[in-house]
């Protein structure tokens, strides 16, 4: 019996420890986990008198982890969230998902253009989970996944932090859109000295698009000029059928109706192609139904047998 108490106290420890990491104070992790807050401080306490180390440092309002912590966190978060969701794995290595909840964030393009088919498979399969699609930007998608709010994100990675793990599914082609019988469709092989004069549509600054805009331009020393900034292709392309600028985007947004409604030129020559794919934090336990989401995705875009990964047409 002692040892069985051992495990089961030593489980509390940890859970309480890992809330306390996760939400900053003890307030909110014994909110959280229904528990007293002297409770929590015990078993933390009781831990670092285990443990032989400091776990925590108080920074104002909030408690932080010490290097020690850290590693402890890395350690213990995947154990306890195995634990907490071994009914559904259980059921799911039975083959039966009957019951649970998945979060995914990801952007508006790609809920828009890359999720619909993944997700219809999904819901026809599993009916019983309950799916979130949380519409965010690639910055608060990462704060999410840092604070367990989300299973994993899906979406495009230029730059990778150390914690995250990023695992490409599928490419699209930059291109760019005009309406038909602009200047720029009567040019054969397009330059970005080209593109210069003609008025850009482009995303938000703060987004990715821009940045690539911004640094193929200046590692090729040509000026180019933003005529709109809009949110969202759907808008963007909008603005670019009213003759109000021409734009730089990955082709994934590009339906076949678009394809006969505007002039599409490709621009592999100058712009990196754009891979979309799963973003998960280092260590994160993923659920059962997170990972048969994941299956069901990198399905929907594999590749035949000897092909080169898919990618779109341009």
């Amino acid at each position: 019996m002692t040892g069985v108490y051992y495990k089961q106290n030593r489980l509390k420890q940890l859970r309480a420890f890992c809330q306390t990491a996760k939400l900053g104070t003890v307030t909110k992790a014994a909110e959280k986990l229904y528990a007293s807050q002297p409770t929590i401080s015990l078993q933390i306490q009781a831990l670092e008198r285990e443990m032989n180390t400091k776990l925590f440092e108080r920074r104002g309002p909030n408690l932080k982890l010490t290097v020690e912590g850290e590693i402890l966190y890395d350690l213990a978060q995947p154990l306890v969230q195995g634990v907490d969701h071994l009914q559904e794995t259980f059921d799911a290595h039975c083959g039966n998902l009957t019951s649970g909840e998945l979060s995914i964030a990801a952007g508006e393009s790609t809920i828009l253009y890359i999720l619909p088919e993944p997700v219809k498979l999904f819901t026809e399969q599993y009916p019983a989970i309950r799916l979130k699609l949380a519409n965010v930007t690639g910055r608060d998608g990462l704060a999410m996944l840092r604070a367990d709010e989300t299973d994993f994100a899906v979406g495009s990675m230029l730059e990778i932090p150390d914690d995250i793990e990023y695992e490409p599914i599928v490419t699209y082609n930059p291109v760019i859109i005009a309406p038909p019988g602009h200047p720029i469709t009567r040019i054969k092989s397009i330059s970005l000295t080209d593109i210069s004069p003609h008025g850009l549509i482009l995303p938000p600054s703060h987004l990715s698009t821009w940045r690539i805009v911004k640094m193929v331009f200046a590692q090729h020393n040509v000026g180019y000029r933003v005529a709109l900034e809009a949110g969202g292709w759907e808008v963007i392309k909008r603005y670019v059928s009213l003759g109000l600028g021409i734009s730089i985007v990955t082709d994934v947004c590009l339906t076949e109706e678009d394809r006969k409604n505007f002039a599409v030129i490709p621009l592999n020559r100058y712009f990196p192609k754009r891979s979309y794919g799963i973003v998960t934090r280092k260590g994160r336990f993923l659920s059962a139904p997170a990972k048969r989401f994941i299956d069901i995705m990198q399905n929907c875009y594999a590749k035949p047998a000897g092909a080169a990964p898919r990618t779109s047409s341009g």
